[in-house]
């Protein structure tokens, strides 16, 4: 079908010169999300993509099969604090999950605070609660409309009452208590640098300053002490680096009370490690705290565990890409003193850590993209023992570190999982189911999830996961949905998702998560590999991994869909820029486009320990090679015409981490250079959603209302026969 696309203005004149190199940005004036003409933009392109997204013939099937299939109780692992126990549920297709208490662990429990009751439409979510070291007080952050800007609130835990305060200005924050029970740290920007809320300002005149979003970088993050019962206005400033202003500043009281650990990052990488004495102070902190600084340079994770007196036990990466816990004597912090407590596999990644039990440490490995959990010493280090656990993932676990209960979730592709507790003060120690959450009409056992390694363009053994039918003929008819991440040390796990059962059953489809280079799942090396100067051999592992599909015949590319969201927006954007003729169809979601322009924007600053700099001449020639704005071009195979795969763009209006200029720039450039071109009959669409962000606390109503679209778009554009 023919398709109007609207009509965006070009202003040739913005150029932007890169170490001598002239780069044009025509389309900059859509980097002001809320003026009238960037507004007007969006209207119409949303015009387009919704009817295209309605008008499908199953779209009401779909719709109705996703709210089908939600509907079924899920559950967070429980939580010990004070004499109570605490968990998440939400009782089927609830906006908000709910957070509940029970005072034993097989006890009725009850409603202690539900989100739901904030607002009408669901856009209200809580992101995170912490209870004091007593048990009598909670601290919990609010966010609105998916905005990674948040609110602290307090609520007496007896009474069920809030506190008056409320703390604002709050991003990217650590929510830890003091021992003493009087207060918590937290980070806060002095200046909130943009609208978290879409209220609109006064245009300034200047067409590439928002009038109300916010776009502007968010810089001199402090980090300061609130005391329980007082006025934001009261709170005191213990720490700031005002020589480092983009500074994130990680903290964390230490299980014995006496120590603040500062943690601070300037990328999305590797910290600094510092410690001030907190225990001595009846009042807590006056003013600025006295830090002793343990780790110099940034070259390396640290993450602190626990401590028994000056002896503190910290997971990192230094020297040992796949991660060890270290000792570090506060008395003696000379890196030449530090004792390695659990030593680095040379194959597994030691992926997270806990203390339980006082006197156990739960150990969480990542093996071939499966979970290994072991419970070691303390004191030694040495494995006590390890639980058995089928292929799959632990998704969730908690762990206080002075009572014995350990819970852990565990999932798979088919299975939306088992909660299970440990008693770790047990001579033997094995888990036992707690909760089993349950999913209402699908048959699991029709379908088989199995483990491929392919070689990729350099020889690279990577891995994936299939999932499918159990007997699915190999004819390359099949419909598949492939997804892929492949940054930020981030590992895709066999995950659950409603989504893909959905493709599974009703479109005998295929879904397949790639384990690309850039990811975490073999360590810091896997990483590196895929950053930097190393990002197209991500981008070369997931279309290796796409012709390795089509040669053994799970699908055709007239059948392959891509996605990914965020970075994995970014890789599938890329990828149809490079290789359009190898997929049917691609979902780019809350994509990062512009690579020579996201780090000027909120937290894109951090990005640059996977993206590298565009303000760097080493890495502005491979950020321009790559970047999915600057590499839109007609698609020719030995000068004849081909087209791009039918593409949806997805972005959300308050979306304040990937903010939507990038995914407005990038339709407008591909409507631009495609919308003449005689081979290209693929829609080229983008849908704006509003009161949404980067996917957090999506209400559940917009998460079915999302997956509908995606589903309906594949459906209808590759032409896709449903079966309900």
């Amino acid at each position: 079908m023919a398709f109007n696309y609207p009509v965006a203005r070009r202003n040739e004149s913005v150029v932007d010169d890169f170490h001598g190199t002239k780069v044009k940005d025509p389309y900059r004036w859509l980097e002001a999300p809320y003026s009238p003409e960037c507004k007007e933009f969006v209207k119409k392109q949303n015009a387009i993509t919704q009817p295209y997204l309605e008008n499908f013939k199953y779209r009401e099937e779909i719709k109705s099969r996703f709210t089908q299939l939600m509907n079924f109780p899920r559950y967070s692992c429980p939580s010990h604090h004070g004499d109570r126990y605490y968990f998440i549920k939400n009782s089927g297709l609830q906006n908000q999950d709910v957070l509940y208490v029970q005072d034993d662990l097989h006890g009725e429990a009850s409603m202690f605070f539900d989100p739901n009751e904030l607002s009408e439409d669901g856009t209200v979510a809580m992101t995170l609660f912490n209870i004091s070291e007593d048990g009598k007080t909670m601290s919990y952050s609010l966010s609105k409309s998916g905005s990674d800007w948040t609110t602290i609130h307090f609520r007496d835990i007896e009474t069920g009452s809030d506190y008056p305060e409320v703390l604002e200005k709050v991003k990217h924050s650590p929510l830890t208590w003091s021992h003493d029970n009087k207060g918590i740290f937290y980070a806060m920007y002095p200046e909130e640098q943009g609208k978290a809320d879409g209220s609109e300002t006064e245009s300034t005149g200047s067409e590439t300053e928002s009038t109300g979003s916010e776009t502007e970088s968010t810089l001199n993050q402090k980090l300061y002490y609130h005391r329980l019962n007082t006025p934001q206005s009261e709170d005191v400033l213990v720490v700031e680096f005002p020589d480092e202003p983009r500074f994130l500043i990680g903290a964390c009281v230490s299980h014995c009370g006496n120590f603040l650990i500062v943690l601070p990052a300037k990328e999305c990488k590797d910290n600094l490690v510092f410690f001030a004495e907190i225990g001595s102070l009846p009042d807590g902190p006056q003013g600025l705290l006295p830090l002793t600084q343990i780790v110099h340079k940034l070259d390396s994770d640290y993450k602190y565990l626990t401590n028994v007196g000056s002896k503190f036990i910290f997971r990192t990466n230094k020297d040992a890409p796949n991660y060890r816990l270290v000792t570090i004597d506060l008395e003696n912090p000379n890196m030449d003193q530090w004792r390695t407590l659990v030593a680095e596999h040379p194959k597994d990644v030691l992926d997270w850590a806990v203390l339980s039990n006082k006197d156990k440490l739960v150990v969480f490995y990542i093996h071939d993209v499966t979970s290994l959990l072991q419970i070691r010493d303390l004191a030694t280090g040495n494995l006590i023992t390890q639980l058995p656990l089928d292929v799959g993932m632990v998704t969730s676990v908690c762990a206080y570190w002075k009572y014995p209960e350990l819970f852990f979730s565990f999932s798979s592709f088919l299975t939306p999982g088992v909660i299970y507790m440990c008693d770790l003060s047990k001579p033997i120690i094995e888990p036992v189911p707690y909760r089993k959450i349950e999913l209402k009409d699908f048959d699991a056992s029709s379908y088989m999830a199995e483990q491929v390694f392919f070689s990729s363009k350099d020889g690279t053994k990577v891995p994936m996961f299939i999932v499918r039918k159990k007997d699915l003929k190999k004819d390359g008819s099949s419909p598949c949905l492939l997804y892929g991440y492949g940054g930020f040390n981030s590992s895709l796990t066999p995950d659950f998702c409603v989504t893909r059962l959905v493709f599974m059953q009703h479109f005998d489809g295929v879904f397949v998560s790639a384990n690309i280079r850039g990811g975490g799942e073999y360590g810091e090396s896997w990483h590196n590999a895929g950053r930097l100067l190393n990002m197209q051999n991500g981008l070369d592992d997931f279309q290796a991994l796409a012709e390795y599909l089509i040669s053994e015949g799970y699908t055709s590319s007239p059948r392959l869909t891509i996605q990914g969201d965020s970075n994995g927006g970014l890789l599938v954007a890329a990828c149809i820029n490079q290789r359009p003729e190898l997929f049917g169809a691609a979902i780019v979601d809350i994509g990062v486009l512009d690579l020579l322009r996201f780090h000027k924007f909120t937290i894109g600053h951090a990005w640059v320990s996977d993206f590298g700099s565009p303000d760097d001449p080493e890495h502005f020639p491979n950020l321009l090679a790559i970047s999915p704005l600057h590499n839109v071009k007609l698609p020719l195979e030995e000068d004849v015409p081909r087209q791009y795969p039918a593409t949806l763009l997805l972005t959300a209006d308050y979306d304040d981490r990937v903010l939507p200029l990038h995914s407005l720039k990038f339709i407008a450039q591909l409507q631009h250079t495609l919308r003449n071109h005689p081979a290209q009959t693929n829609p080229l669409l983008i849908k704006v959603e509003t009161k949404a962000g980067h996917g957090s606390g999506k209400p559940i109503t917009k998460w079915i209302e999302e997956q509908t679209d995606i589903l309906s778009f594949i459906e209808r554009s590759l032409n896709i026969q449903c079966v309900f």
